[in-house]
């Protein structure tokens, strides 16, 4: 984790000697939608999850309202939802709803175009995997009974992650306000050895969409 805060440090340092006259800092968060790609053995297993994202960021203009550089730092959730079991027994029913997140500290560090109110943004992206929880969600008939979160072991995770970032989104006139969806791929693996889903997971890669929304707080130039 210390080399990604290394990595963000790096890429503000370098974006703020590039265009110092010309910056912003401030905070994104929003929603994920999150699943895993690649050639997985069983593919009905894995369904869409929702999760989220926070953290901050800074922009960088290399071309003044037209091209920048933007670094950010997030805290990210992403993983997967487990298909949902269902058993009835003398007219009642149960449900198990089942998930598995995988946290993440994510730096991308985007170049960013403006066209207008539009922007565009695409750039490489490193994470660093935190944790890993499964949450339970128990019903019967209809009604949420428990909830229950186990956190798991990393071992057989790559901790560190080489992806990419690229999205689409509005701008406010100032600058102040964004809204945008985003795409985060990867191009390696995550999983080094599979001991928990049985080698569905060993060529596994994390897919997300992002909805975020950035507040941004010019400094004084």
């Amino acid at each position: 984790m210390k080399k990604l805060v290394l990595l963000f440090a790096f890429a503000i340092v370098a974006s703020f000697g590039a265009q110092a006259q010309n910056s912003s800092f401030g905070v994104r968060g929003g929603a994920n939608i999150s699943n895993l790609s690649g050639d997985l053995r069983d593919e009905s297993r894995f369904e869409n999850k929702v999760g989220f994202h926070a953290g901050v960021m800074a922009n960088f203009g290399i071309v003044d309202n037209f091209f920048s550089i933007q670094p950010e730092l997030l805290y990210s959730v992403k993983g997967f939802k487990h298909e949902d079991s269902e058993f009835t027994l003398l007219g009642q029913t149960r449900r198990r709803e089942g998930k598995v997140n995988y946290n993440y500290l994510d730096l991308p560090v985007l170049a960013k175009v403006k066209a207008g109110p539009l922007y565009f943004e695409l750039g490489p992206q490193a994470s660093y995997l935190l944790s890993v929880n499964n949450e339970t969600k128990t019903y019967f008939n209809g009604n949420l009974q428990s909830t229950n979160v186990d956190e798991k072991s990393k071992s057989g995770l790559a901790e560190f992650e080489v992806g990419y970032a690229a999205g689409i989104g509005f701008t406010s006139a100032n600058n102040a306000i964004s809204f945008g969806v985003r795409y985060n791929g990867a191009f390696s693996d995550f999983v080094k050895e599979d001991v928990n889903f049985e080698g569905d997971l060993t060529n596994a890669r994390h897919s997300t969409f992002m909805v975020t929304v950035g507040f941004a707080l010019p400094t004084s130039r």
